[in-house]
């Protein structure tokens, strides 16, 4: 099994800044690539960035410029998000995608998610 714990939810005001950090664990060979996913209520599910083993990353339109995603080590990812905005309000979810040996295919898996609240 893969466990993916989320850390560094919590209500914020317009304007300011909060970390997000996602840290892997279990039965892992290699992971491809992290990010973060976001859904706020009544909507689907949206990429927010994610990052590969090489480093390139990928954002939203919405959160470039204002958020950076980047690794700490091979199983552990940050989110520094800045300017927040009440668009930004959401759940955010954890997401890796692992190959738990040389000869298994690639597997999705999510963590349990942490609430992010920009309100003033």
């Amino acid at each position: 099994q893969v466990q993916l714990v989320e850390s560094g939810g919590g209500l914020v005001q317009p304007g300011e800044s909060l970390g997000l950090s996602c840290v892997a664990s279990g039965s892992i060979w290699r992971i491809t690539e992290l990010g973060w996913y976001r859904q706020a209520p009544g909507k689907q599910r949206e990429l927010v960035a994610t990052i590969t083993t090489g480093g390139s990353t990928n954002y939203a339109d919405s959160v470039k410029g204002r958020f950076t995603i980047f690794r700490e080590n091979a199983k552990t990812i940050n989110l520094q998000m800045n300017s927040l905005n009440d668009a930004d309000t959401a759940v955010y979810y954890c997401n890796a995608k692992v190959r738990r040996s040389v000869v298994a295919g690639l597997d999705d898996y999510w963590g349990q998610g942490t609430q992010v609240t920009v309100s003033s």
